[in-house]
């Protein structure tokens, strides 16, 4: 007779499995599908699912994906400890927001680190507590920390990461995030956490800290529209960080309202609800261009769970603020037209009426500034597939076709997602149009292939 084991059952692990109500296969699946998501392709079977509930330790780089699928499947944050997993062994002092800022940054910078980064997993269960419950919690010690002698700063160089944000914002316009998003980590690292380090009077430290967080929400942003989803919620988690250091209340809320429209895009509508809600009540005293901002993603969201009422409800409150809103449109996460018609877009194909939705996305090109052409990519290839999806093919074909004019002239990773959904469609070829549009798909491709 053979020895008996003396491992014990995890039994944290297998409450969550039960929860869960997966089969092991269905479990084991889950994992792996996250594999692939940060570019890691596993093939786990129902037998090491087994294994882990037995008792058996997953391998290390495992045990966050298996966090991860399970708080996607509960819809909330499971821990190690409740999963029955270890500890991971951390340093005794915790790093300081800038600290990990300029990390993240250099990591970015590096090109044989970026691809690493990008894999990051985007974490579906994330709870971000409102800023309300974070006021003040900046002490002065915390400052101290925050603030070393390494020169004095003044409001110049506040207005220097300013202009520079708003430079960087008009190039991710014009040239798209794969030559924008390295500049702002440059940035990030070699002059604004100098800035950061420097010593300053208190009412420019925070100014100062607003700024960067302005820009580190943009880094975010460019992140996202690059597909590195687990990297841009991690700028976004630092840019939350910096504005409630400055009691930015502004800034944070525009963070989170970011947070939604990820969350969107990656289909987790009830979390882009919590995310968009959490960021109206940020900023109560808002501006009518951000309120309309607010609450035009609050619609989106809503009507994503299925509440077409409150949809609409916002999409009022969000035209209403527009229309009371100065000529200004801020370069960083601005709000106008054609973003408010974008938005109506999303909330009728979210319910079904698809028509509508590419009506109002065809009104919303037309008023879209010529500048904008990242968001006219994006667009008319939302657009086409719309059309394509209730059989209007060749207009469709010519929606293609005005985002390869963009797309040509774009380093975009958005648009390479968009430009491998076009050349996998099977357009008939008897089409006039169509047969032009596969001609010129061959021609893009070997461009962007060179």
């Amino acid at each position: 007779m053979g020895p008996v084991s003396t491992r014990q059952p995890n039994a944290g692990l297998g409450q969550l499995f039960r929860e869960s109500g997966w089969t092991m296969r269905q479990f084991a699946q889950a994992v792996n599908r996250l594999g692939t998501e940060i570019g890691s392709p596993l093939k786990y079977q129902q037998a090491s699912v087994h294994q882990w509930l037995s008792g058996h330790l997953p391998r290390e780089a495992v045990r966050p994906l298996i966090l991860e699928a399970l708080a996607r499947r509960l819809n909330r944050p499971v821990t190690r400890e409740e999963a029955g997993f270890p500890a991971v062994s951390e340093s005794s002092e915790q790093s300081t927001t800038v600290e990990q800022l300029i990390d993240l940054g250099r990591q970015d910078m590096d090109p044989s680190r970026r691809k690493i980064l990008a894999a990051g997993m985007y974490l579906a269960a994330l709870s971000v507590p409102a800023f309300s419950a974070l006021a003040g919690v900046a002490s002065a010690a915390d400052r101290d920390r925050l603030t070393r002698p390494s020169g004095r700063i003044g409001s110049g160089e506040v207005e220097t990461v300013r202009r520079m944000t708003d430079k960087i914002a008009e190039i991710l316009d014009e040239l798209g995030g794969g030559h924008a998003r390295p500049m702002a980590a440059a940035f990030l690292v070699n002059t604004v956490a100098g800035y950061l380090h420097a010593d300053a009077s208190e009412k420019v430290h925070r100014d100062m800290l607003s700024a960067a967080s302005d820009l580190t929400y943009l880094t975010g942003w460019m992140a996202m529209y690059e597909r590195a989803h687990g990297l841009g919620q991690t700028y976004y988690l630092r840019a939350l960080d910096l504005a409630r250091e400055s009691s930015d209340q502004l800034t944070y809320s525009r963070t989170l309202r970011g947070m939604s429209l990820q969350a969107s895009h990656l289909r987790h509508g009830q979390k882009a609800l919590e995310y968009a809600d959490s960021a109206a009540e940020a900023a109560p005293q808002a501006s009518p261009r951000l309120t309309a901002f607010l609450r035009g993603q609050q619609a989106h969201a809503s009507a994503m769970v299925g509440d077409r009422r409150g949809a609409m409800q916002r999409l009022k409150e969000a035209e209403s603020a527009l229309s009371q809103a100065d000529s200004r449109r801020d370069a960083v996460g601005g709000y106008d037209q054609a973003a408010f018609l974008f938005h109506l877009s999303h909330v009728h194909y979210e319910t079904r009426d698809i028509e509508n939705s590419i009506k109002a996305l065809r009104r919303s090109i037309r008023v879209m500034s010529p500048l904008e052409r990242q968001g006219r990519l994006h667009a008319h290839a939302v657009l086409a597939q719309r059309q394509h999806e209730i059989g209007h093919l060749e207009e469709s074909c010519t929606s293609w076709e005005r985002f390869l004019d963009d797309y040509e002239a774009l380093s975009t990773a958005r648009g390479d997602e968009h430009f491998d959904k076009l050349r996998a469609l099977n357009a008939p070829r008897q089409s006039p149009v169509a047969r032009r549009l596969q001609d010129r798909i061959h021609a893009v491709a070997k461009l962007k292939a060179a």
